[in-house]
């Protein structure tokens, strides 16, 4: 991976090659948002978001955000975004019909947990504020394939990947891949697979960090962007 890249960059940056040409894709807050930067050109994804707009695009370095605003061109996580020649403006409706229809390729999303069951927690911490799960407990069971992309540990160095969950849950045995700037995990019915590892951390070292138990693959590989 560049050196060039932040952790969060370097994370959305692996987690882009897990997109396949046509793909209809759902982004998320925070590091799956970064994801849009690091497709490869020439391939068609097209980026869906909860609030109605399939073929989404980020906003290039010249691009005026103040007027994308103005014209209420935003993703449903307020960012300003621009449509793609051929991308659409829905209701929220068919927007939903889409997700629970079971139309996306994939959804990337960020956590505070997530287990070797594959149950995701991210959407509020006891006693703390929280506005509500939004369209991720539909995007967990709608989608084809569920990726989550997040920072190994928390902001304390504890543990995001655990044995089991302990806050409130936003699906129950949802998760396919868990990436992180240290590994990547497939995650199936007997837990966690150790596909990828970075190539400046060991096995041993990565037990120190994951809470979580796992098994490494006999095709074992280093991250490599």
């Amino acid at each position: 991976m560049s050196d060039k890249l932040s952790v969060k960059e370097r994370i959305a940056k692996r987690t882009a090659l897990e997109f396949n040409d046509g793909d209809l894709v759902n982004l998320g807050a925070g590091i799956p948002l970064l994801c849009v930067k690091f497709i490869d050109e020439g391939k068609n994804v097209y980026l869906h978001a909860e609030n109605g707009i399939i073929g989404a695009t980020s906003l290039s370095e010249t691009d005026d955000k103040e007027e994308f605003l103005r014209n209420h061109l935003m993703d449903a996580g307020e960012n300003p975004i621009k449509l793609l020649p051929e991308g659409c403006i829905i209701d929220s409706a068919t927007s939903f019909g889409i997700i629970r229809g079971g139309h996306l390729a994939v959804t990337v999303l960020g956590t505070m947990q997530v287990d070797q069951q594959g149950n995701l927690a991210n959407w509020m911490v006891p006693g703390g504020k929280f506005a509500g799960m939004g369209g991720a407990m539909d995007l967990v069971v709608g989608a084809k394939k569920v990726i989550v992309a997040t920072e190994h540990c928390a902001k304390d160095g504890t543990p995001k990947i655990l044995k089991q969950c302990t806050f409130p849950l936003t699906g129950s045995k949802v998760v396919d891949l868990i990436i992180t700037e240290l590994a990547v995990f497939q995650v199936n019915k007997e837990g966690l697979i150790l596909m990828e590892i970075a190539s400046n951390i060991t096995i041993e070292e990565l037990k120190d960090k994951t809470d979580a138990d796992f098994v490494v693959s006999k095709d074992l590989k280093n991250i490599e962007i």
